[in-house]
């Protein structure tokens, strides 16, 4: 349903499931960023959204096959502050920054939006970020979730940026994340493979459809199994698709623990709010000297402690 024609750039075409719908409402249900109805009213009355390539009122009723157009318009310079906010460096030079992002932290800001976020602490840590993702997304060629912690690498000039962006465009990074899943995966090892696209009747999620959809690789090693019914999993990641190994493994029947998208309303939890989760391996070529980087970060405390939990059970 949603292709990214270029930076801050959004075009969806109407479903038979959208006829009806106003304008306001199908933008905020189908752009990823956490916007608020009122700003998308404020951009429609701009003209920075568009339906069949004219400009309608916020209150306009969507039609089966409508191509509504958004151009975000350039966010202000300043809002985007750098913030005294701690963050874990794994490794720093002066091409390349690796963090270990906390669970409950946003990657990078976004409309009404604008602090707290890991672009922030970067700003204040590094001051020299990649500026090819703008003023919102300095430094920023990957994403994780907001409740999903772990390893992530940002660029602090241009000529990092292009290399990284095309090491994950080639699937030349090693991405290994840790999960504790509902259920005993009776496979030791598994590949999943299975085009995800957006949920059609909940633009926020994301599913494996064959509508408008993207090939999505995920591969699986388990690593523990408890009596209680659960499943402690590594996954690697071939494509990086939004949500992933979240929409991949509800797929196949073994839901992330705590994820409150894509898991279940019962059974066990966390100590914290949010999916058991966690980027822990990162591998990359270094844009200038060309050496092969790995880094590793440790399970985060409420991980560690849910394992306790399931292994005395």
């Amino acid at each position: 349903m949603i292709n990214e024609i270029e930076q801050e750039r959004l075009e969806w075409t109407a479903d038979t499931e959208d006829a009806g719908e106003r304008l306001d409402k199908f933008v905020v249900e189908s752009i990823e960023e956490d916007v608020s109805r009122t700003l998308i009213q404020q951009w429609i009355k701009d003209g920075h959204v568009t339906v069949n390539g004219k400009t309608v009122k916020s209150n306009y009723k969507i039609a089966v096959g409508d191509s509504v157009q958004l151009v975000e318009p350039p966010p202000e310079q300043l809002l985007i502050e750098a913030e005294p906010i701690p963050i874990e460096v794994v490794y720093e030079d002066a091409d390349v920054i690796v963090v270990n992002k906390p669970r409950g932290m946003v990657v990078h800001p976004a409309p009404g939006h604008y602090s707290g976020t890991l672009v922030n602490a970067l700003m204040y840590h590094c001051q020299d970020l990649s500026g090819i993702n703008g003023v919102m997304r300095p430094g920023i060629v990957h994403r994780i979730d907001k409740d999903t912690s772990g390893l992530l690498m940002a660029a602090k000039n241009d000529l990092a940026h292009q290399h990284l962006a095309g090491l994950l465009k080639d699937h030349d990074v090693d991405r290994k994340y840790i999960a504790i899943v509902h259920g005993n995966l009776p496979h030791d090892n598994g590949t999943i493979d299975a085009p995800i696209g957006r949920d059609l009747k909940d633009r926020k999620l994301y599913t494996v459809t064959e509508k408008n959809s993207k090939r999505a690789v995920t591969h699986f090693v388990v690593l523990e199994r408890f009596a209680s019914g659960h499943t402690l999993v590594e996954l690697k990641l071939e494509t990086g698709r939004t949500h992933q190994i979240r929409v991949h493994m509800k797929f196949i029947g073994y839901p992330l623990v705590g994820d409150p998208a894509y898991g279940r309303s019962k059974g066990i939890t966390m100590d914290v709010e949010g999916q058991a989760l966690h980027a822990a391996v990162l591998g990359f070529t270094h844009p200038r000297t060309r050496e092969q980087l790995r880094f590793e970060a440790p399970l985060p405390a409420e991980m560690e402690h849910l394992l306790e939990r399931l292994r005395m059970q």
